[in-house]
């Protein structure tokens, strides 16, 4: 446990550092970079230049610094930054690395003010957070190995289909290449591919597993990243999409992954899924492998999108309705397209709404799983809310580095 006297001048400097955080962070990432280039391959280059990455560890680093003395509330985000290091193969000899360029990005940012007794409590800090992450990361890695058909590090896997799902998403269905089992992951979870780009040193990428736990394969939904105005597209999707072809060989990490829904029980309430865009992958992964074990299991799944020819899965979804009267799915596009009104391709136009919200579920006592853009994402918690759901039903899940959910502005009609 931490001593006192380290918690109490960790307290005194939160107000600095949370007023200096992201500028830290920066100087961080620089210093490492610069440093210690053999770990910058574990970062997504695309995130750093976004800021997104920054942002992220600085709130992460204002949220221990404020609850230093009930480091309790926080393992939710541990276990969730522990499956993210895990997907990625971070070791235990890679803290010191982050720790002693993060003090030293910590005195070169505030100067006389970060004294030796500062910088010692804060060392300390990091090192007790540090090992928190070492042993659940280690206890992952174990339980990857040890899982029928599981393994640590990389294993290869040959595309055995290819299908296009929507105008900018396309599924890869994954075998071993050892002609081995496959673990039964968690409905949720993310596979991490490793690509040798040919041109560009890239980092791994995640992506969520879409199809059922239990099946013999392993399917990603990879949707075609589109760049800023006169940028070019998503460099690791747009190779997905152009490049890897039926017979291409993909180096994959473990499942991993904190957003999950068992599915050996019966829920004890209705499952709702409110997905946006492709944030429908790991709620349809959820859906399946529910259906498959539970096939009377109360779902109730709303997917937004943009218009017909953007929505992927519409036909997996009318299908799951079809076969299980459990189901009820509802449809949004925000930006229809005139055939898709004549064609009845939606159940409803524009933003999700409360009435509309209201008329869909079957009450607020139902467990929720939100996932999509950040928008998207806001707007269904604020209005889950004026819905009187409890916080502690709702989970969601961010693609990218993980952010904070701020209340959205909701129209009153």
């Amino acid at each position: 446990m931490l001593n006192e006297s380290t918690i109490r001048i960790v307290k005194d400097i939160t107000p600095v550092v949370a007023e200096n955080a992201e500028t830290i962070t920066r100087c961080f990432y620089q210093r490492m970079f610069q440093k210690n280039p053999e770990v910058k391959a574990f970062f997504n280059q695309a995130h750093q230049h976004t800021g997104g990455q920054q942002r992220a560890l600085a709130g992460a680093i204002c949220a221990y610094f404020t609850h230093i003395d009930n480091p309790a509330v926080l393992m939710p985000a541990v276990e969730l930054i522990a499956q993210k290091h895990c997907s990625l193969g971070i070791e235990a000899e890679h803290y010191p690395i982050v720790g002693s360029n993060l003090l030293e990005a910590i005195r070169e940012v505030m100067g006389e003010a970060a004294t030796d007794e500062i910088l010692d409590a804060v060392g300390e800090a990091y090192q007790f957070l540090a090992d928190i992450f070492i042993q659940r990361e280690q206890e992952i890695y174990q339980q990857q190995l040890t899982v029928p058909g599981g393994w640590n590090g990389t294993r290869e896997f040959v595309v055995d289909r290819k299908e296009t799902e929507s105008d900018a998403v396309t599924s890869f269905y994954l075998k071993p290449k050892d002609d081995g089992p496959l673990p039964k992951f968690v409905p949720g979870q993310y596979i991490t591919v490793h690509l040798d780009h040919p041109t560009t040193p890239t980092s791994p990428r995640n992506y969520s597993l879409s199809g059922p736990a239990g099946a013999d394969h392993l399917r990603i939904s990879v949707q075609r990243e589109s760049g800023a105005e006169g940028a070019p597209d998503g460099l690791i999707s747009s190779y997905l999409h152009d490049e890897i072809e039926v017979g291409s060989t993909l180096v994959l990490g473990p499942p991993c992954g904190e957003f999950t829904l068992p599915v050996d029980e019966k829920p004890q309430r209705p499952i709702v899924f409110l997905a946006g865009g492709i944030g429908i992958t790991p709620l349809l992964s959820m859906a399946h492998s529910l259906l498959r074990n539970q096939p009377t299991a109360e779902i109730h799944f709303m997917h937004a999108c943009r218009y017909s020819s953007a929505q992927a899965f519409a036909g997996e979804l009318k299908q799951m309705q079809i076969d299980h009267s459990s189901v009820r799915t509802l449809t949004i596009f925000n930006d229809p397209l005139p055939d898709d009104l004549e064609s009845r391709k939606c159940d409803a136009v524009g933003l999700l709404t409360l009435p509309l919200l209201n008329e869909f579920l079957p009450g607020n006592d139902c467990d929720f799983y939100l996932c999509g853009p950040r928008p998207f994402m806001e707007l269904a918690q604020t209005l889950l809310s004026q819905a009187g759901v409890q916080p502690h039903r709702i989970r969601h899940e961010f693609f990218g580095p993980k952010q904070t959910l701020r209340p959205a502005t909701v129209a009153s009609s």
